[in-house]
């Protein structure tokens, strides 16, 4: 039989980089689920989920988590052993303009999963949060237990989920890890995000628009590092029902210096438009991942310039 693990949101970055590692590994059964919604490139979605359709032991069902009733079949069908919930819809800025498909998606979708667990519960859920549930700070490097200030409906959601999730661990057998994710990067990412937007103006002499005139401040944190992360998460030890950990490197990088750091590597530079700060965005963040690393013993991340060495690498092989 093996360890059975849903994962959600299997097409997306996250998702599909974790999977693709635990279904190496041939004690792992991945059950995923996506929608492939046309939040960005459907087609680099469906060649996410290509790759993990060559592995035997995994399965993909395409199907909403705002649909309960497909999904309490699913979980009926599978003894889940352990569940990774990466299906959100994402993006801060298009939060402003889109604000109910966060409350569909990111709330809604949560709960579901949640009710689902209450009669077929797993060893661990594992939940995508987010860095930006603590809004503005001058406070640093942010801790789990700071006091959290969303700044708009995307953070807000992941916020909702965080407080669901005490609830759930409280009243139902659920015990609920919540992963603060501090802006992911690296090979087969986002396309909306800012550094393979970056890159795509290179490559196409597109101009890119600067926020905040390069001044954000970002904690990158390597995609080959999350996806570590993650396994070591499976079989480690928690105290508590419901806990919260900021996933991170805790090495903070200014856009500027990102954009110096991939013009050296890629030997060009896009035509720049520096423009004010957008309002929905957070200027700073740089988590302490300290209480992480007690738990999971992890000694050495990847340097920013090697993540980045990578994931243009395989950009230019890949027709994003």
């Amino acid at each position: 039989m093996g360890i059975k693990v849903l994962i959600t949101g299997v097409g997306g970055f996250i998702g599909f980089s974790f999977a693709k590692s635990l279904l190496k590994k041939k004690k792992f059964k991945i059950i995923g689920i996506d929608n492939l919604n046309n939040y960005y490139s459907v087609k680099l979605k469906k060649d996410r989920i290509k790759v993990l359709k060559k592995f035997k032991n995994f399965k993909f069902y395409k199907n909403d988590i705002c649909k309960i009733k497909k999904l309490d079949k699913i979980f009926k069908k599978n003894k889940f052993d352990y569940i990774f919930h990466f299906a959100a819809q994402a993006g801060v800025r298009y939060s402003i303009a889109n604000p109910r498909s966060y409350v569909d998606n990111n709330i809604v979708g949560f709960f579901n999963l949640l009710e689902c667990c209450k009669e077929n519960s797993p060893k661990k859920f594992f939940y995508a949060s987010s860095s930006s549930v603590y809004g503005d700070s001058n406070i640093f490097p942010l801790k789990e237990n700071l006091l959290c200030k969303q700044k708009n409906v995307y953070s807000l959601s992941k916020k909702v989920n965080e407080d669901f999730a005490e609830i759930y661990s409280n009243f139902y057998n659920v015990k609920l890890i919540g992963l603060r994710f501090f802006t992911v990067y690296g090979e087969w990412g986002r396309p909306d995000m800012f550094y393979l937007k970056y890159l795509n103006a290179l490559k196409k002499n597109k101009t890119i628009s600067l926020y905040n005139y390069g001044n954000h401040v970002r904690d990158f944190t390597y995609i080959l590092d999350v996806v570590d992360i993650l396994n070591k998460l499976i079989f480690a030890k928690l105290k508590n029902k419901h806990e919260l950990l900021n996933i991170c490197s805790n090495k903070p990088v200014k856009l500027t210096k990102l954009i110096l750091i991939i013009n050296s590597i890629f030997k060009k530079k896009p035509k720049i438009k520096k423009t004010k700060l957008q309002q929905a965005d957070v200027l700073k963040t740089h988590g302490d991942n300290s209480k992480l690393l007690r738990l999971i013993r992890k000694k050495n991340f990847y340097s920013i310039k090697q993540g980045l060495v990578n994931t243009i690498d395989w950009y230019k092989n890949y027709n994003l």
